[in-house]
């Protein structure tokens, strides 16, 4: 079980690379959900996303061998974006597989880094791919979530929140594999006790939720939603007890839900978010959770948008 004090070592080995994200409120929302909202913008940490805290931590943390060897992943985009970014700051050769139908935002992104990408085809089991590649180069496979060193790095959003802020009474996170969420579950409930600490994912990947009402690790298809970096198809084994321990309750929102929230995000507060990064954002603005009277903490998980992409987002958020 990673603990907070992993989270803060975590913290002192990233603080020097990673950005310390703003931290911003609206008086809008404030008014419109009769709580103190505080939006944690990793959507503009380094390489658009939180992913970059776990991907340095754990990193750092390889052997001089290791490192030599190199490194390798499997993610539709952000985590790769980050390990891609983290090896090049530390030297490290990376070779990332990602999906044939990846947003070629992230695609690019990844190869501008200098990692090596590998695509696969829909139907392929990215985890075999990649450790299949991993045994004949010799590689270190980095998950993007289901590893103690990298809940522990994303943690580390959640610390510097709430170090800013002070406690808080509820925190919205943005649940895919539920790396993040763990992380930040950890860290919410050493520096605020009583804080309620909710995962939000997609209707449509609602694998987490339905774990957490059962009680045992769920596994679905991967599904199909907007909110590509939560398509996954159930929490990790290092994740799901976590998320048992440390997390109050989970919910879900609608694609449509995401598009109009996008949508406010970047015409009230100014500020690029990505469908994943915007999950537990809409949470609170679709009123899927009460928030009057409360000091709300929300992490906003990501910016890495394909703008010609966005713009058709745009359009259908404003015919629905």
């Amino acid at each position: 079980m990673v603990s907070f004090a992993d989270v803060a070592a975590a913290h002192e080995r990233v603080k020097a690379h990673a950005r310390l994200t703003p931290v911003l409120s609206s008086t809008t929302i404030n008014g419109m959900t009769g709580g103190k909202v505080f939006f944690k913008c990793e959507n503009m940490q380094r390489a658009g996303a939180f992913k970059f805290r776990g991907a340095y931590n754990a990193l750092a943390q390889l052997s001089d061998e290791r490192r030599k060897r190199g490194v390798i992943t499997f993610s539709s985009g952000n985590h790769a974006q980050a390990v891609a970014l983290a090896a090049r700051l530390l030297d490290i050769k990376a070779v990332i597989v990602m999906p044939q139908d990846a947003p070629q935002v992230k695609l690019e992104a990844t190869r501008g880094y200098g990692a090596e990408v590998v695509l696969y085809a829909k139907g392929d089991a990215r985890e075999e791919v990649a450790g299949k590649l991993a045994a004949e180069r010799q590689l270190t496979l980095i998950p993007p979530f289901d590893h103690e060193h990298v809940i522990a790095g994303q943690g580390t959003a959640a610390k510097e929140l709430i170090e800013e802020t002070g406690p808080l009474d509820l925190l919205l996170v943005p649940c895919g594999g539920g790396g993040l969420l763990s992380g930040c579950a950890i860290a919410a409930k050493h520096l605020a006790p009583k804080c309620r600490v909710l995962g939000v994912e997609p209707e449509a990947g609602n694998d987490a939720t339905q774990s957490f009402v059962q009680k045992r690790l769920v596994t679905i298809a991967v599904p199909d939603t907007i909110a590509d970096g939560a398509r996954t198809p159930s929490l990790g084994k290092i994740t799901f007890p976590i998320v048992m321990r440390y997390v109050d309750d989970m919910l879900t929102v609608s694609d449509d839900e995401l598009r109009r929230t996008m949508f406010w995000l970047w015409e009230r507060m100014k500020i690029l978010v990505e469908p994943t990064g915007a999950l537990a954002a809409t949470a609170l603005l679709q009123q899927k959770v009460k928030a009057k009277g409360l000091k709300v903490g929300v992490i906003l998980s990501g910016g890495n948008v394909d703008l010609l992409w966005a713009a058709t987002q745009v359009i259908k958020a404003q015919n629905r």
